[in-house]
């Protein structure tokens, strides 16, 4: 079974979700058996993934019997799913029972509230290694995947589980999505110990997650950047939690004084507090910081994971030597995928990272061996935990509204200049959608001309935002 989870007691809870429904890791690894028996082996099934048992079982069950799962999530806009669909062509499909009128597809089987269904499209030869796709940039429909391989899943779950000290006895909150890359990590890497993950979609402002923190009694809880703003806004350094006793983040990088001050509540209180740094490509968690170096160390990502080794790499591609550096980070481990997915044809590919991956990431390394992430060197952003592309985002405001567009930015917001002054809103509403991504993560300017080089290709420097009127 994936993870091993046939190796733990069958009558052990593996996940609780919203509804209050309980699995055994009997009942999934049960489960897992009969959802194999239901199509064959190297199948392509697009999971459309929600925080319940449905979504885990369905993946838990592909995994366990060599079907390869595109994992999405079910509110993906269906425009982008369309695209998807006709790009890798699925045979089958696993999806909540409340979406099964949008698609005219014959129902081959239902569990935990998802049905199983059969598209016009047959299974075509894939890859014998590959075991799981995943998307890199959110929502925005691009046909871009990740290959993943099952050592990939295996060694970053065993990894993690042993560097955060898991047990039977932990209990993990998992409101970040299935099938975002550190969700997926958390729930792999409590699954892999035996543990017990509380599946929720309840957001962070909600009473009821809470509640189901406190009820559930959850002792873990991994987040993101904006996670940690609402923490803070929410002043949970206040809260009665006695049974969370680790705070970890990931998927972004938190200010150093939301870092420090979150190091510094966990120090004072007697609980945990890592954090982690990892991308799709090497299966999530890269680098930690151990958790008595938060408060020497703010805004460090510690160390690679253990099996993994991080380095440094000048703009040549060289690896840099010397142990005070900036450079590109890179990283060499087990959980390295094999490269990335375009088209179906490129499911028959082999491993082309051969367990080494460039992050496309600016980091310094300090006299202790630690790494800071400094910026993104490529041209892609991470808003709110979410990969997003920029290029992607500029080709889908010029199809929908056809006008020039150019979109730049920071991890910490988006900036879109265009120049047609009466789409200011429609703008910034319509990319929110696409990549559902709150509107404030985006700010729009508008400029006469979108400057350009004899070449064609944009001239970023020369959009000064002081000649755009900023549109709120």
């Amino acid at each position: 079974m994936h993870l091993g989870i046939d190796r733990h007691r069958p009558d052990r809870i593996a996940a609780i979700d919203d509804t209050g429904t309980e699995l055994s890791y009997g009942g999934l690894c049960d489960f897992a058996l009969e959802f194999g028996s239901m199509m064959p082996r190297r199948s392509i099934v697009f999971c459309l993934c929600e925080n319940t048992i449905g979504a885990l079982s369905g993946y838990i069950g592909c995994l366990s019997n060599h079907i390869v799962p595109l994992l999405i999530g079910a509110a993906i806009d269906r425009k982008l799913l369309v695209h998807l669909m006709e790009v890798y062509t699925p045979a089958y499909m696993w999806m909540p029972e409340g979406l099964v009128s949008e698609f005219n597809y014959p129902i081959l089987y239902k569990g935990y509230g998802f049905v199983l269904v059969r598209t016009e499209h047959e299974p075509y030869p894939i890859n014998d290694d590959l075991a799981m796709l995943l998307t890199t940039s959110g929502s925005t429909g691009s046909p871009k995947l990740v290959r993943h391989k099952y050592i990939n899943l295996v060694a970053n779950a065993k990894n993690v589980a042993a560097l955060f000290d898991w047990t039977k006895k932990d209990r993990a909150v998992v409101d970040l999505p299935i099938q975002y890359t550190m969700g997926l990590n958390v729930i792999n890497s409590h699954l892999y110990a035996g543990a017990s993950v509380l599946l929720t979609e309840h957001n962070l402002m909600s009473p009821d997650f809470w509640r189901n923190i406190k009820d559930q009694r959850a002792t873990n809880f991994t987040g993101v950047p904006f996670s940690y703003e609402v923490l803070f806004k929410l002043r949970f350094t206040r809260m009665d939690l006695p049974y969370l006793t680790t705070f970890a983040e990931g998927g972004g990088k938190l200010t150093d004084g939301m870092f420090a001050d979150t190091a510094d509540y966990a120090s004072r209180t007697g609980k945990r507090f890592f954090a982690t740094f990892g991308t799709t490509e090497t299966s999530a968690r890269l680098a930690f910081l151990p958790a008595e170096l938060a408060n020497s160390k703010i805004g460090s990502i510690g160390q690679a994971i253990p099996g993994g080794e991080l380095f440094l790499l000048d703009e040549k591609g060289n690896e840099i030597k010397q142990k005070e550096a900036e450079g590109e980070l890179g990283y060499r481990g087990p959980n390295v995928t094999m490269g990335y997915a375009y088209c179906r044809d490129d499911l028959m590919l082999g491993d082309e990272w051969q367990g080494e991956y460039r992050t496309g990431d600016i980091a310094r390394r300090d006299r202790d061996g630690c790494y800071y992430i400094l910026g993104r060197k490529s041209r892609f952003l991470k808003l709110y935990g979410l990969r997003v592309s920029l290029d992607r985002c500029e080709r889908l405001i010029k199809d929908e509204f056809k006008i020039d567009c150019v979109c730049t930015g920071t991890d910490k917001r988006m900036d879109i200049y265009i120049t047609e002054d009466k789409y200011k809103d429609e703008v910034r509403r319509f990319i929110s959608i696409k990549t559902r991504i709150i509107m404030s993560a985006y700010a729009v300017f508008i400029v006469e001309i979108i400057p350009r080089n004899e070449s064609g290709k944009v001239q970023y420097e020369a959009l000064d935002r002081k000649l755009a009127l900023r549109l709120i």
